[in-house]
């Protein structure tokens, strides 16, 4: 059995290789047909025009469901793991409203593109890395407080450094972006897409899109801290039959049929 089919470990690697995946073929795209230009565009500018508009929306809304189903996967092993610490499964909650928020705003992201609806894209955007980066804070947190019992010192360290990886991320992206957007260096600055570097805000611009890359990747990064430990885990559906037909009321069966039980596994 290879690595990556122990347990659910598939979960995180499918999400950060399809998510990545979705990052570098609108990349691509947008680079064969002369849509940005080559040098560090923004990510979302590689999925404004069609074709890769369309690409990275239909990959991004599958990169949603496989973060969802992640997320309430790493929620269910944590309330599996500390039945009896409130502290823990009150945090590990919250993880999952967060994450669960923050896959929302990546499905706004794909499906509402800059050039066209920028505010809402904008707000798309706050929630995925804003609100997802809240959510890497409570899984870090609920590392330190796991440790040593459930998880080990090195898993927190790591998480901790990608949390501060993403936050200096965000930090330099808000400040370039907001120097670039000023009124400083022109008007309609979210349409433009292609950009010479002997223009004025050509600097904070490459600062802007550099640092977009490294938030996205340091999220990325954060979800493969999670192949260690869903390679420990695995989901097991119970279904409880109420009868033997679909057309009679639970009520007019045995009680040993509608304790009926059929498991199998996910």
């Amino acid at each position: 059995m290879w690595w990556f089919q122990q347990g659910l470990s598939f979960l995180p690697v499918s999400l950060v290789v399809w998510s990545a995946a979705s990052f570098v073929f609108s990349y691509i795209t947008a680079i064969v047909l002369h849509h940005v230009d080559p040098l560090v565009p923004y990510i979302s500018d590689t999925g404004t025009i069609p074709p890769e508009r369309c690409l990275f929306g239909i990959m991004l809304n599958v990169s949603t469901f496989l973060g969802m189903a992640t997320i309430y996967v790493r929620y269910k092993q944590v309330s599996a793991l500390s039945p009896e610490k409130p502290r823990i499964l009150r945090l590990s909650k919250l993880g999952l409203v967060l994450g669960w928020m923050s896959c929302f705003g990546l499905c706004i992201i794909a499906n509402f593109q800059k050039c066209i609806l920028y505010y809402i894209h904008v707000l798309g955007a706050c929630l995925t890395f804003g609100v997802g980066s809240i959510y890497m804070l409570v899984q870090t947190i609920l590392s330190y407080l796991m440790q040593p019992e459930l998880h080990s010192k090195d898993i927190f360290w790591a998480r901790l450094a990608v949390f501060l990886w993403s936050c200096s991320s965000i930090l330099s992206m808000f400040v370039s972006s907001v120097v670039l957007y000023s009124g400083l260096y022109g008007q309609n600055l979210v349409q433009k897409l292609h950009w010479d570097s002997q223009e004025k805000g050509y600097i904070p611009h490459i600062i802007s899109t550099v640092s977009e890359w490294s938030l996205a990747f340091s999220f990325l990064s954060f979800f493969l801290t999670f192949i260690r430990d869903f390679q420990k885990i695995s989901l097991r559906a119970v279904v409880s039959l109420q009868g033997q037909t679909l057309h009679e009321s639970p009520g007019s069966f045995r009680a040993e049929e509608q304790a009926l039980l059929v498991a199998g596994s996910i």
